[in-house]
C-alpha cells in the first residue's frame, strides 16, 4: 500500500479510501443494498489487511448506521490511532449552522464510539448559513479536539473558493481536502474546482470514481440490486449513456492491453490526474482487491489520451 498526506497537514491515509455508503442498515428510504454490520465488520477487517487506513462515512448515511457499523468494527478490529475516520455533515436539521455542526459532531463521535474524528467533511455548500458562521464552528470543532482537519465536498468552485479566502481572513482552519465527483464520466470539476485545489494544495478524495459501477463493466448496467434500485446513479450517467459509452469502451480496450480489470484502468486514470485517494464503495472484498492493484498501474499519455479523447461537456452541478 502506498500512502500519501491530506494537503498540508501530517495525516497519513492509504491510497485508497473505503466509502462507508456501503455500510449500514438497508431501508427504503436510503439505500437497499447495504450490508449489514457483520459483512461490514468483514470489509473493514480485508481492508486493514489490505493495508488501507482511511475511511470515509456521514452522518446520514443510512440513517447513522454506517457510523455505528464502521466505529464498532474499527474498535474491535484495531487501534483508533491506526485508522483516519473522515465523517460528513449537512444532510440534517440546521444543515451547516453553528448549531447543527455541533449537535452533529458530537452525535457522529457517539455513534462512531471516538472522541475525535480525523477528517470533518461539509458534506454540501449551505446557501442558508452565512460562511463565516460555518467556517468558525468548524475551526472551533478543531480547537476543541473534536476534528484534526477538514474537508469539503461537492460544490462550485467560486464557493469552495470563498470558503478558503474567509477562513485566510479570519485566521479559520481552511479545508484540506476536496470530496468531489469525479471519474472518466465526470470531468466538469477540471473547469474551476480541481485548479483552485490545487492552488491551496487541497488533496482530492473523489467519490463515484467508478460512475457507480459503469467504469467496472463492458455493459452499461448489471442485475445486481444496487444498480437496479440506486436512484442517484440512474440519474447522475444514464441521460448521458449513448456518448458515455464509448468512454467506456476506451476503458475496457486498455484493460485488454495490460490484462487487468476495468477498475483498475478506471483507477489508475485518477491517479494520473494528481487524486490522492478515490473513494472506493465496496460490497465484496475482491473489489477492494482490484482497487488496491490500481495504484501501480502506469498509465501512458497515449493511454490518457484515449481515455479522455470522447469526452463532451455535460450539464455543470455544484452538487452532483
Amino acid at each position: 500500500m502506498e500512502y500519501t498526506k491530506l494537503g498540508n497537514t501530517d495525516i497519513s491515509v492509504s491510497r485508497i479510501c473505503v466509502g462507508g455508503m456501503s455500510f449500514g442498515k438497508p431501508s427504503s428510504d436510503f439505500y437497499e443494498w447495504t450490508l449489514d454490520a457483520e459483512s461490514s465488520k468483514a470489509m473493514v477487517k480485508h481492508s486493514i489487511d489490505l493495508g488501507i487506513n482511511f475511511f470515509d462515512t456521514a452522518n446520514q448515511y443510512s440513517n447513522g448506521t454506517s457510523e455505528e457499523y464502521l466505529g464498532k468494527a474499527i474498535k474491535s478490529l484495531t487501534k483508533r490511532e491506526n485508522v483516519v475516520i473522515g465523517t460528513k455533515v449537512y444532510f440534517n436539521e440546521g444543515k451547516l449552522s453553528s448549531k447543527a455542526i455541533n449537535r452533529e459532531i458530537d452525535m457522529s463521535l457517539k455513534r462512531l464510539g471516538t472522541d475525535y474524528v480525523d477528517l470533518y467533511i461539509i458534506h454540501r455548500f449551505d446557501y442558508s448559513t452565512p460562511i463565516e458562521e460555518t467556517m468558525q464552528a468548524l475551526h472551533n470543532l478543531v480547537k476543541a479536539g473534536k476534528v484534526r482537519a477538514l474537508g469539503a465536498s461537492a460544490m462550485y468552485g467560486y464557493q469552495f473558493h470563498n470558503m478558503q479566502l474567509i477562513a485566510e481572513k479570519n485566521g479559520f482552519t481552511k479545508f484540506v481536502s476536496m470530496q468531489n465527483h469525479y471519474n472518466l464520466l465526470y470531468r466538469e470539476d477540471e473547469r474551476e474546482l480541481i485548479p483552485i485545489c490545487k492552488q491551496y494544495n487541497v488533496s482530492l478524495t473523489p467519490y463515484a470514481p467508478l460512475a457507480a459501477g459503469r467504469l467496472s463493466r463492458l455493459d452499461w448496467s448489471s442485475k445486481s440490486t444496487r444498480s437496479e434500485t440506486d436512484k442517484i446513479a440512474i440519474r447522475r450517467y444514464d441521460a448521458t449513456k449513448e456518448q458515455d459509452y464509448e468512454i467506456v469502451k476506451q476503458v475496457y480496450e486498455i484493460s485488454q492491453k495490460y490484462s487487468v480489470t476495468m477498475s483498475q484502468i478506471a483507477l489508475a486514470w485518477q491517479f494520473a490526474k494528481g487524486v490522492s485517494s478515490p473513494i472506493v464503495g465496496a460490497t465484496k472484498t475482491q473489489y477492494l482487491d482490484d482497487a488496491v492493484k490500481s495504484i501501480n498501474i502506469k498509465l501512458t499519455a497515449e493511454d490518457i489520451e484515449n481515455l479522455e479523447k470522447f469526452y463532451i461537456p455535460h450539464i455543470v452541478k455544484g452538487a452532483l
